[in-house]
């Protein structure tokens, strides 16, 4: 079985490098879909109590038959629980979702600075209540800005284990990986390919073509080589495989560079700013 490299993150834990993604997958088509990740080999599952599978998640590693300690489990805290009180009980409904007694990583879905008072600090506080009883073996945020991020440094003086944040060829985010880099936090890239919208680019079809691969395995691997965590989705069978297919190539330096130099910053941004972002299901 291929063997996928792990990033070891600031709380000690191991995460595989390449995980596999349940967002937008229906509750009824999530279980089928991560035992066939897990049977593929994929050791990494990313889902959110805003995607309303978890359950699934739990149905699909159970019914895949591998051992509960072997599958890295990430969930998020949905958007109207932000409330210390509230997050605890959304906690707990995430366990009961998954069926398990603890999730790998779990993280704040969105900073929500206009929302709240502005407080998600008291919300990170929260989650670290959940590290320190081992029901959460890792917390991190997502889509956290660098001065969102300072804020928490300032005011509780920790950090999360990964920001889970919007990267990909278009949008390379550089401000916010840097800070990561250099503070320890793991990043997670979502919309690793952009929502399909970089696969037609003239630049990454070409190296696709020299390397014999998909545009979609390319920008992975792209991913994967400047350190990125990723977790495509898929329903189909075949490309969950093709996305899982990334370590029998490399890209060399030109290619990485030439991939990079793609980024248009802000005007590549395909979801929400996370400065503004105020939905709450």
């Amino acid at each position: 079985m291929t063997q996928v490299p792990t990033i070891k993150l600031n709380s000690g834990a191991q995460i595989p490098q390449l995980g596999f993604g349940v967002y937008q997958i229906p509750p009824e088509d999530t279980a089928d879909a991560v035992k066939t990740a897990l049977d593929i080999g994929y050791r990494h599952i990313d889902t959110a109590e805003m995607y309303q599978n978890e359950k699934g998640v739990g149905e699909g590693i159970r019914n895949a038959g591998i051992d509960r300690s072997e599958v890295f489990v990430t969930s998020k805290l949905n958007n109207g629980f932000h409330k210390p009180d509230d997050a605890r009980r959304a906690f707990d409904k995430t366990l009961s979702e998954l069926g398990f007694d603890y999730v790998d990583l779990f993280l704040i879905h969105w900073p929500l600075p206009t929302l709240y008072d502005g407080d998600y600090v008291s919300t990170w506080k929260t989650l670290e209540e959940f590290a320190k009883d081992g029901r959460a073996r890792s917390v991190g945020v997502s889509n956290f800005q660098v001065e969102h991020l300072e804020r928490l440094a300032a005011e509780t003086g920790t950090v999360p284990a990964v920001n889970q944040i919007e990267v990909h060829p278009y949008f390379t985010n550089e401000r916010v990986r840097a800070y990561g880099t250099e503070h320890g936090i793991a990043t997670e890239a979502w919309s690793p390919i952009a929502q399909g919208k970089v696969l037609d680019d003239p630049v990454i079809t070409r190296i696709a073509e020299q390397a014999g691969k998909t545009p979609a395995q390319v920008v992975l691997r792209w991913h994967i080589q400047r350190g990125d965590i990723v977790f495509p989705k898929s329903v189909t069978e075949q490309r969950i495989k093709d996305n899982f297919a990334l370590f029998d190539f490399e890209l060399g330096t030109d290619d990485l560079d030439a991939i990079s130099a793609l980024d248009k910053g802000e005007d590549g941004r395909t979801g929400p700013n996370p400065d503004t972002f105020d939905y709450v299901p």
